[in-house]
């Protein structure tokens, strides 16, 4: 009897002293709280944080072309194609990340084609949102709102993301209005999966489904450490896999969105694959992860900073590379002359090499985001013939509105309302702040300087 009391006291101490060092480990956490010491709760963390997120419903109008067969054209003089118009809804989140400036950021794919953006808040508030530019290949795009009083979520270093860490979803889902949950990160870099054009996601347990696109996903201090983006589900229902863009690619691009207008895409100037064990053993690698170079662009950045082919890049900025398709997708959004640092192996030897990268100059603006008398045309920064800057409009769809209005293949728009245009942001700014029915663009159309008259 005494070598069992003396036993029970021996597991009485030992528990005391657990659940001392947990409490004294949960009074030093912020997000752990508390009425009862002993009963641990997000709930602080959440309130601070749940403001900043916000339900968006979106109403537009897909629009789909059709090639009417020739038969049809030659009998019955029927148009070159039948274009078809279907109003549509849909809802999904958002993340308050500037305050002041009321800037929201969300999916590309929650608010594309969208003639209408309502952004409501936690406070039950509604406002009219502005798309500012997205990205549909990382599918990404800025909103901005007026209003006064808004919350904003501090953005982390997702960089410095372990599997293991525990995650927070919250979001909309099905519409029925801000929702909590959690989970920890169940893998990094994941690629593949055919979801965008640059895939580099955190998968997450944290339960993801239909309508917490664009909500936030942050840690147990509240830092937003990625955007949630798609689930994997047979059913189109959360079965414990989901994926959010980090916050490092996200602030990336949103950036480049609010310096330039428009995303600039960097280029590294290299073809390649993954790297597998016999691979690695091949080449000498003491890593079995990384991008293999197959081939370097000649003048390409990569060229010019003395990458090979045949080597292998482990890391990019210190941050270790677990696939090809995720060197491109980290280096698609750092933008074009960011210099980063990589850790190659070649030869069996690790060194470092610095880069500057190129421009992909593929231009991403969407120009009916701007104003819907440009819709069918494609913008991007560029230069006139005598080396100007201006905005060049490098496509333009027949029958469209920037047909319509008379913009060209190759314009370049230098001016508008008589004032200077040097980039796709001046466009933008100067659209915004027109305050007439009329807005006279500046054209230069090869040696001939015209206008374009636009009508609101």
């Amino acid at each position: 009897m005494k070598a069992f009391l003396r036993k029970l006291a021996v597991c009485f101490t030992a528990g005391s002293i657990i659940f001392v060092t947990l409490s004294s480990a949960n009074a030093a956490l912020p997000f752990f709280s508390t009425k009862k010491d002993e009963v641990p709760s997000l709930a602080p963390m959440i309130e601070r944080v749940s403001p900043a997120v916000v339900s968006i419903s979106v109403e537009g109008t897909q629009v789909s072309r059709q090639q009417v067969p020739e038969m049809f054209k030659r009998f019955f003089g029927a148009p070159d194609e039948q274009v078809n118009e279907r109003p549509f809804r849909g809802m999904g989140s958002g993340v308050i990340i500037d305050a002041k400036k009321g800037y929201v950021v969300t999916n590309n794919h929650v608010v594309e084609n969208a003639d209408e953006i309502i952004v409501k808040l936690t406070d039950g508030r509604e406002f009219v949102a502005k798309k500012l530019g997205a990205d549909e290949q990382s599918d990404v795009a800025l909103l901005q709102i007026e209003a006064d009083d808004l919350s904003q979520v501090s953005i982390a270093n997702s960089n410095e993301l372990r599997v293991g860490d525990f995650t927070v979803a919250i979001g909309n889902p099905f519409g029925l209005g801000q929702t909590v949950t959690s989970g920890i990160v169940s893998a990094l870099g994941r690629s593949g999966l055919n979801i965008g054009g640059f895939e580099d996601f955190i998968q997450t347990d944290a339960a993801i489904n239909r309508g917490n696109s664009g909500g936030a996903l942050v840690n147990l201090n509240g830092e937003l450490i990625g955007m949630n983006t798609a689930i994997f589900g047979p059913n189109g229902g959360n079965v414990g896999i989901g994926f959010a863009i980090p916050s490092n690619m996200m602030k990336g691009l949103i950036d480049q969105i609010v310096e330039f207008g428009e995303v600039r895409r960097g280029l590294l100037g290299i073809q390649g694959g993954n790297v597998d064990a016999k691979l690695a053993e091949a080449m000498r690698s003491p890593s079995n992860r990384g991008a293999f170079i197959n081939e370097v662009v000649p003048e390409s950045a990569a060229d010019k900073a003395g990458l090979k082919s045949g080597d292998i890049i482990t890391s990019i900025n210190g941050n270790d590379l677990s696939s090809f398709d995720e060197l491109r997708a980290k280096v698609a959004t750092m933008g074009a002359g960011a210099k980063v640092k990589l850790t190659i192996v070649r030869e069996g030897k690790k060194q470092d090499v610095d880069v500057v990268l190129g421009d992909a100059g593929k231009p991403v603006t969407e120009a009916k985001d701007l104003h819907p008398a440009f819709e069918g045309s494609v913008l991007s920064n560029g230069q006139d013939e005598t080396g100007n800057d201006g905005v060049v409009v490098s496509e333009v769809q027949a029958r469209s509105p920037a047909a319509r209005i008379g913009l060209k293949s190759d314009d370049v728009i230098v001016g508008l309302n008589r004032q200077r245009v040097n980039n796709v942001a001046d466009l933008r700014r100067l659209v915004e702040e027109s305050e007439g029915n009329v807005m006279a663009l500046n054209v230069k159309r090869g040696s001939s300087t015209i206008y374009v008259v636009i009508r609101q």
